[in-house]
């Protein structure tokens, strides 16, 4: 497994290890216990339902339209002259740094857009019920909606794959659900249009950062649900899919509420200028 910094390159251990700092609050509104047990039951009604819904935007792929700069292979000075050119850009100290080997480490902005809830473990609670858990053999977990404009800074080497990025990020999170279910994407704006691809997983996103620069609007990263057209209902397993439907009952339930309340106020309205008007 490929080495993140210079000093991890000498240590005996061979995993990846990803320095983050973070760019918003990991917290959020809206969680479940994904356990049917009434009692420890925490749920509120999502906002935006897990489904990908069908938008008319400007959005493009771009799949088809990688730049011959990213593709062609760089030379050690030519990295070194674009790693000076990229710290001359910059006003803070998210600066690259280039390694004895040739190899060079920084920073790259992940900007979360997910639809759907993500799965953590339970928090601990009384001994109690922690041992009623471990005998029943039920593993709980916690789904809650991470904030649509939640981005992490993430220090990783020119090395690292778009995939070790999407299971250190599940990682930081304490994530449970299967790295498979997300999908790193470039993304850009050019001529008022923007232009996203999806990353293939031995893609290295460092690499792409350097040679577009800094600015964000030319390229930036994004997290998403990994859609292939259809949602693979066997991907999920039994507990979130029942979670699943809680969380359309739940939406259900208060759209009919609001349909209701809507309809009961213009029945009202209508009544009181019927009574307030004289026969004809």
């Amino acid at each position: 497994m490929t080495s993140i910094t210079a000093n991890e390159a000498s240590s005996a251990d061979k995993t990846p290890s990803f320095e983050m700092s973070w760019g918003s609050s990991a917290s959020s509104g809206y969680c479940s216990d994904e356990d049917s047990d009434p009692e420890f039951e925490q749920f509120f009604t999502a906002r935006t339902s897990f489904f990908p819904k069908t938008r008319k935007n400007s959005v493009k792929n771009e799949n088809d339209e990688h730049t011959d700069s990213v593709k062609q292979e760089l030379t050690t000075a030519e990295v070194l002259q674009k790693v000076k050119e990229y710290n001359a850009q910059i006003n803070s100290n998210l600066f690259m740094n280039m390694n004895k080997d040739g190899s060079y480490t920084g920073f790259i902005k992940v900007q979360f857009k997910l639809a759907r809830p993500v799965s953590v473990p339970a928090p601990k609670k009384g001994g109690h019920d922690v041992g009623a858990r471990r005998a029943s053999g039920v593993k709980r977990r916690t789904s809650f909606y991470l904030p649509k404009d939640a981005s992490k800074h993430l220090h990783i080497s020119s090395r690292t794959t778009s995939r070790e990025v999407i299971e250190a990020l599940l990682k930081k999170f304490t994530v449970v659900d299967n790295p498979g279910k997300f999908a790193l994407f470039e993304r850009s704006e050019r001529h008022d249009q923007v232009y996203v691809r999806k990353l293939s997983d031995g893609e290295r996103p460092l690499r792409l950062r350097l040679c577009a620069g800094p600015n964000e609007k030319v390229l930036s990263f994004v997290i998403k649900e990994n859609e292939t057209g259809e949602v693979n209902w066997h991907a999920f397993s039994m507990p979130e899919l029942k979670n699943f439907l809680l969380i359309l009952q739940r939406e259900e339930e208060e759209h009919v509420k609001q349909i209701v309340q809507r309809y009961a106020l213009a029945r009202a309205k209508m009544q009181g200028a019927l009574s307030g008007s004289t026969p004809g």
